[in-house]
C-alpha cells in the first residue's frame, strides 16, 4: 500500500535547516533521525489520499508575545510540527495564557496547480488558531485535537512567494477547553502544557468544481453490505465508490453487497482499498484513495446452558465474544511531548503492543494524528478512544487557579459505589465547546475501524450531563460502544460500567445489565536509572519497585486474578501503562522507549493466557 505512506519532496519551499538545535533533556533514539528541513514527511491523512501535495513542516519564524500585542519581529525559528514547549521544537519555552505564539513562513505554489483551488490543512493546533495568508485573514479554528482546513485560493498571489502567518493562544488548565493531561503546575499524573502546531501542516490542490471532504464507511454484518456516506463541497452529479481487495474490485456504489467478506480482527486485520471519484458532466473532478475494514461491535451475552449458570454481558467483535486486553496509552514523548519524532516512532508503540500479545489500546484523554489510527487498522489493534478532559478536580492545582475556574472544576468522584458522585458545575459556554470539540473528534476519527469504544469522561474530570453526552456521542456515531464514565461516576446511559482499581485489579462495582470492565489497574512503578525525565523525582502507584523481575512477578500475579474476574463477568481490562511519562514511572517501557522492564517473552505468554481465558 505505497500510496498510504506517500512522502513529500520538501524542496525549494522548505526553510533552511540552519539555526535549529533540539533542546535539552531525555530523548528517544528517533530524535536523531528528525530532518529539520522536513520532519514527518509522510502523507498525513492516509484514509483519504490525493497524489499532489506539499508538506509545510520545517522551520518557521516564531515569536512569543503578550496576548494583546501583534506579531512584531521574529525571535527565532521553531521546528513545526513540534509544540513550543518540546525539545524538538528547538524553542523549549513555556507560553502560558498571558501570551500568544506566532508563526510565519513562506512557500510557493507549483505552476502545475494552476486553475485549481489550494487548501491549507492543519492536522491539529492547540488551542485557538488564527490564520493569515499574504496578510489576508483566511479563518480561525478552536480545538486542540481535530484537523481543519481553509481554502486559501482568494488570498494567493498569482506567482512567487506566499506568506502564511498563524497566531495561537492556549489557556491550558486555566481555561475551559479540553486539554487532557496538560497542566500549568506539573506533578504526578499531570504533564507539561502543549501550545501551538503539533501535527503536520500541508497544502494540496483540489478542483474548483467539487472535492471530497470526508467519508464514513459503515458495515452492516446482517446484510453483508457496506455503505459509504460521502461528504463533499461543490457541485457534482455522482460520487462513484469502488471497493477492492488485494487488487481486484469486489463492490461498487453504496450500499454494496460484499460476497465472502474478509472481516477485520486483531489476529487478522483484513484491509479493503477504497476509491471515491466525484463525477460532473461525465468527467471526474476529484479522486481520493483510502481504505476500510469490515467489522462489527456489539453487546453479547454469555451462553447459559442451565438456569444455575450466570450469563454476563461481553464485548462482541463480528459476533464473537472477545476479551479486549491492553495498555493505557498516554501518547507522550520526552522529546516531542504530544508529537512523535518520526512515523517509525509513532508505529513503534503499536508494534510493541502486538509483540506483547495484547489486542487493544486505550488512548487516554488524548487524540493522535491520523497515521496512528492507520497503523492500528493495519497492524490489528482495537482502540478505546477517550475524549480529552476539560477539568481534573485536583486540590493541589486548584490552589493555583482562578477561584472561579477552580470552583467549576470541583466535584465528587465516587469510584467504588454507584452513589454519591456529582457533576462539575459547568457553564453553558464550557458545555457548548465540549460538544463542538467532541463532535469534531468523532467525525474525524470514525472512519478508522480500529476504534471500537468511545469514552466521553474519565474519573469524573469535568463530567456533566452524562446521559445527554452519551446521546450526543451515539448521534455522531452509533457503530461503536460507549463507555460513558471510565472509573465513574455512572449514569447507566451507555453500554459499559468501568471500574478503576490500583494497583491490584479489583471489580468493586458490578451491574449485570451492562458490560463490566476494569478500565485501569496496575501502575507498577519502576524507575530505571539513566532513562528518567528527572533522576531525583519519580512516582508510581503503590510501592516503587526495584527490578524488572519484581514488576513481572506482580504483573503475572495480577493476571491470574484477572482470569478469575473473567469468570465472574469482567469483560475487558486495561493495564497502566505502556510507557513512563515524565515523572510517572508506571510504564512497561521507559519514557525514551529504550528499556522494556519485563521479560518480553513471559509478558506475551501471560497476556495471551488472559485473552484466551474467555
Amino acid at each position: 500500500m505505497k500510496r498510504f505512506i506517500l512522502t513529500a519532496l520538501c524542496a525549494v519551499f522548505c526553510c533552511a535547516a540552519s539555526g535549529w538545535t533540539p533542546g535539552e533533556g531525555l530523548k528517544t533514539r528517533w530524535a536523531a533521525e528528525v530532518d529539520p528541513s522536513c520532519p514527518l514527511p509522510e502523507y498525513p491523512r492516509p484514509q483519504m489520499v490525493r497524489p499532489d501535495w506539499q508538506n509545510l513542516n520545517g522551520l518557521w519564524d516564531y515569536a512569543i508575545r503578550p496576548a494583546a500585542e501583534n506579531y512584531g519581529k521574529p525571535e527565532g525559528q521553531i521546528l513545526v510540527p513540534f509544540c513550543a514547549e518540546s525539545a524538538l521544537s528547538g524553542v523549549q519555552r513555556h507560553v502560558g495564557s498571558a501570551n500568544a505564539l506566532w508563526y510565519e513562513r513562506s512557500f510557493t505554489v507549483p505552476k502545475a496547480w494552476k486553475g485549481r483551488d489550494v487548501l491549507l490543512n492543519f492536522g491539529a493546533v492547540d488551542w485557538k488558531a488564527e490564520v493569515w495568508v499574504n496578510g489576508v485573514r483566511v479563518g480561525e479554528h478552536t480545538g486542540g485535537y481535530a484537523p481543519f482546513s481553509f481554502n486559501i485560493t482568494p488570498a494567493l498571489k498569482k506567482s512567487g512567494k506566499q506568506t502564511v502567518r498563524v497566531r495561537v493562544w492556549d489557556a491550558s488548565d486555566e481555561g475551559f477547553q479540553p486539554r487532557g493531561k496538560q497542566i500549568e503546575h506539573t506533578h504526578g499524573i499531570w504533564y507539561t502544557p502543549v501550545t501551538g502546531i503539533w501535527q503536520t501542516v500541508w497544502i494540496e490542490p483540489v478542483s474548483p468544481v467539487a472535492h471530497v471532504v470526508s467519508y464514513n464507511p459503515v458495515w452492516d454484518a446482517a446484510a453483508a453490505s457496506l455503505s459509504v456516506d460521502v461528504k463533499a463541497e461543490g457541485s457534482y452529479d455522482e460520487a462513484r465508490i469502488d471497493l477492492s481487495y488485494q487488487g481486484g474490485i469486489v463492490g461498487s456504489g453504496s450500499p454494496m453487497k460484499i460476497d465472502a467478506p474478509k472481516l477485520w480482527t486483531p489476529d487478522e486485520p483484513e484491509i479493503y482499498d477504497l476509491c471515491i471519484t466525484l463525477i460532473k458532466d461525465g468527467k471526474p473532478v476529484d479522486r481520493v484513495e483510502g481504505y476500510t475494514c469490515l467489522r462489527s461491535v456489539s453487546v453479547l451475552a454469555d451462553p447459559k446452558p442451565d438456569r444455575n449458570v450466570n450469563s454476563y454481558k461481553r464485548i462482541g467483535l463480528n459476533g464473537v465474544r472477545t476479551f479486549f486486553f491492553g495498555p493505557l496509552d498516554q501518547g507522550w514523548w520526552p522529546d516531542g511531548l504530544y508529537t512523535a519524532p518520526t512515523d517509525e516512532a509513532l508505529k513503534f508503540d503499536i508494534m510493541k503492543v502486538k509483540e506483547w500479545g495484547w489486542n487493544m489500546i486505550r488512548k487516554h484523554i488524548k487524540v493522535e494524528p491520523a497515521r496512528w489510527y492507520y497503523w492500528c487498522d493495519q497492524l490489528g489493534v482495537s482502540v478505546w478512544q477517550d475524549m480529552p478532559c476539560i477539568a481534573d478536580h485536583s486540590s493541589k492545582t486548584n490552589a493555583y487557579r482562578d477561584p472561579e475556574i477552580a470552583r467549576m472544576q470541583s466535584n465528587e468522584w465516587q469510584r467504588d459505589s454507584f452513589l454519591g458522585g456529582t457533576d462539575c458545575i459547568v457553564p453553558q459556554e464550557w458545555k457548548d465547546n465540549y460538544y463542538k470539540e467532541w463532535g469534531e473528534i468523532i467525525d474525524a476519527l470514525k472512519v478508522f475501524q480500529c476504534i471500537t469504544v468511545w469514552v466521553p469522561f474519565n474519573e469524573a474530570w469535568g463530567q456533566f450531563d452524562t446521559p445527554e453526552v452519551v446521546a450526543f456521542t451515539r448521534r455522531h456515531d452509533g457503530t461503536r460502544l460507549v463507555n460513558e464514565a471510565s472509573g465513574g461516576n455512572y449514569a447507566f446511559a451507555g453500554d459499559i460500567v468501568d471500574t478503576h482499581h490500583y494497583a491490584c485489579p479489583a471489580m468493586n462495582n458490578f451491574e449485570a445489565k451492562f458490560i463490566n470492565v476494569l478500565g485501569e489497574y496496575g501502575g507498577l512503578g519502576y524507575p530505571v536509572p539513566g532513562h528518567l525525565w528527572k533522576e531525583d523525582n519519580n512516582w508510581g502507584y503503590g510501592k516503587v519497585l526495584g527490578s524488572g523481575a519484581e514488576v513481572y512477578a506482580l504483573y503475572d500475579k495480577f493476571a491470574e486474578m484477572l482470569k478469575v474476574f473473567i469468570g465472574t463477568g469482567c469483560a475487558s481490562a486495561v493495564y497502566t501503562q505502556i510507557t513512563d511519562v515524565e515523572i510517572e514511572v508506571n510504564g512497561i517501557m521507559t519514557y525514551d522507549r529504550e528499556v522494556v522492564k519485563m521479560d518480553e517473552k513471559l509478558l506475551r505468554e501471560t497476556n495471551l493466557s488472559v485473552i484466551n481465558a474467555l
